[in-house]
């Protein structure tokens, strides 16, 4: 069973690997630096870059978001890049598991279950480093200021979006975090109805909206929260014009969650890892613009990744799939 201890170790960075495990390059290091640019012998093997990206977001924006992450990673490996946006993150998982795309960005949970999926068969390159150093964000859960909500007691007998069953902060550690309080988190009898939003941004829509009285979403914990912190969804939505922070209040706020990583599949080229890994440390010194498109606002930079990051959140799929089943 996953506790406090867990998630308290990840807001100081630990990242629940051993002391000397934890030496993994960064962003912040002096000596981080764009690979040089030219074609690379694995292009024999990837003649092709194809790069999932997340639902939770319409795809106009998505694939806008990530137009100049797409045009430098073509001018530095010298191979076309192709973006393949899901409807939902379902859909990156499906497209690992079927050796469709080479590399995506994934939410814990997503990546969790990509893992299981494939026996083992995708691993992470880098993950997001927030201001304070840590590699860990919150999940929130948001109601409208007018709906006179003000704490999570008030929302027995209320509605309550999920964002995606794949989502780490939009569905699986809120799911977690309602039990550890005693609280069923399907509909009845603590909620009147529960469902799925789409999506993190779409989640936050059916709030304002009034489909639902609270939802669920991702946000870093950090930073001016009048602006919707320094990184995630709130973040994007204020920065797109679509969600003013005065409209909403946060009501429950998350343990720490392992920041998610961007993928590969296991049995790519290792130098195509290095390659992948160098661009993404070197990208927020390099080209900050993109790589503040790229992750939805800003911390320091990445740090390098190791699954043993992500057993924990492992560990908590295999649980709720038990429930799951122990349910039905």
């Amino acid at each position: 069973m996953l506790t406090r201890r867990h998630f308290a170790a990840l807001a100081a960075g630990a990242a629940l690997l051993p002391a000397a495990a934890i030496a993994q390059r960064r962003t912040l290091d002096a000596a981080t630096a764009m690979p040089p640019a030219g074609d690379r012998a694995w292009k024999a093997q990837i003649p092709q870059l194809r790069i999932g990206l997340l639902g939770g977001e319409n795809e106009s924006d998505r694939l806008g978001r990530f137009g100049a992450y797409r045009q430098l990673l073509e001018d530095t490996f010298k191979v076309p890049v192709r973006l393949f946006p899901a409807s939902d993150y379902a859909g990156v998982l499906q497209a690992f598991s079927a050796a469709q795309i080479e590399m995506s960005s994934l939410g814990a949970s997503g990546y969790a279950g990509a893992w299981l999926d494939t026996n083992g068969g995708i691993e992470p390159l880098v993950v997001p480093e927030e201001n304070d150093g840590s590699i860990a964000y919150v999940s929130v859960m948001v109601t409208r200021t007018d709906s006179g909500i003000t704490n999570l007691e008030q929302m027995r007998g209320k509605t309550l979006a999920w964002a995606d069953p794949n989502s780490t902060s939009g569905y699986l550690i809120p799911r977690f975090a309602l039990r550890r309080a005693g609280i069923n988190p399907e509909s009845g009898p603590y909620f009147s109805r529960t469902g799925f939003a789409g999506g993190h941004e779409q989640a936050v829509v059916a709030v304002l909206q009034r489909q639902y009285d609270a939802a669920v979403t991702w946000a870093s914990g950090q930073g001016d929260v009048a602006q919707g912190y320094s990184r995630g969804n709130l973040r994007a939505m204020v920065e797109k014009g679509m969600l003013n922070m005065s409209d909403i209040r946060i009501l429950w706020t998350s343990d720490p969650i392992p920041n998610g990583p961007l993928a590969v599949r296991t049995a790519l080229p290792a130098s195509f890892k290095e390659d992948m890994k160098l661009f993404h440390l070197a990208l927020p010194k390099t080209h900050p613009e993109i790589y503040q498109q790229v992750e939805r606002g800003g911390g320091t930079g990445y740090r390098e990744a190791t699954h043993a990051m992500f057993q924990m959140i492992v560990d908590l799929r295999r649980e709720e799939a038990t429930e799951r089943r122990r349910r039905s």
